[in-house]
């Protein structure tokens, strides 16, 4: 028999042990932000609707922790998160909010429809702010501290189990 029918054999099996090897080892779920531990980028965003502030990196300077949330009228999760968010500002969170890609309109109705725990929202309407952040969609939350300083980024929409956490951040920051 000729041993070089065996080699396409052998590659085959050696494929299959790698494969099974990768699916067995532990996968890293957590995403880490390359901005957590930096200062907040420069910004100065006009407001998302009329009869709201805009949103400004000087805000954050004031030596008061905020909840930086990037959401959009059009995405599903932050209406699933909605409920979370005016739970955070009933105990005590102040939360600014950063709209992605909307209209006016748009977010007043959505804030009408949800609720608006937001003192200020500014409008991204091109996701640069988005891109420095180093955001890759939405919704996420940031905790930023009384300096303007980047303490947490919580990927996806809010669940009730992570207002604690949330909250607990938010103390953090202030210290």
């Amino acid at each position: 028999m000729n041993w070089r029918l065996w080699i396409p054999l052998a590659l085959f099996a050696g494929f299959l042990a790698l494969s099974a090897y990768q699916l067995n080892q532990p996968k890293d779920e957590f995403v880490e932000s390359r901005m957590v531990g930096r200062q907040l980028p420069y910004f100065d965003l006009a407001p998302a609707m009329p009869n709201q502030p805009g949103l400004a990196s000087a805000q954050f300077t004031d030596g008061t922790p905020r909840l930086l949330n990037v959401f959009a009228s059009w995405c599903l999760p932050c209406i699933a998160e909605a409920p979370q968010l005016e739970r955070l500002q009933r105990e005590g969170a102040e939360i600014v909010g950063v709209a992605i890609r909307d209209r006016p309109a748009d977010v007043a109705r959505f804030l009408a429809q949800n609720g608006n725990p937001y003192s200020a929202i500014g409008s991204d309407d091109l996701s640069a702010l988005q891109l420095e952040l180093g955001s890759s969609g939405v919704p996420e939350t940031f905790v930023i501290d009384g300096k303007g300083m980047i303490r947490y980024q919580h990927i996806g929409d809010i669940r009730a189990g992570d207002v604690p956490m949330l909250l607990g951040k938010l103390r953090e920051a202030r210290q």
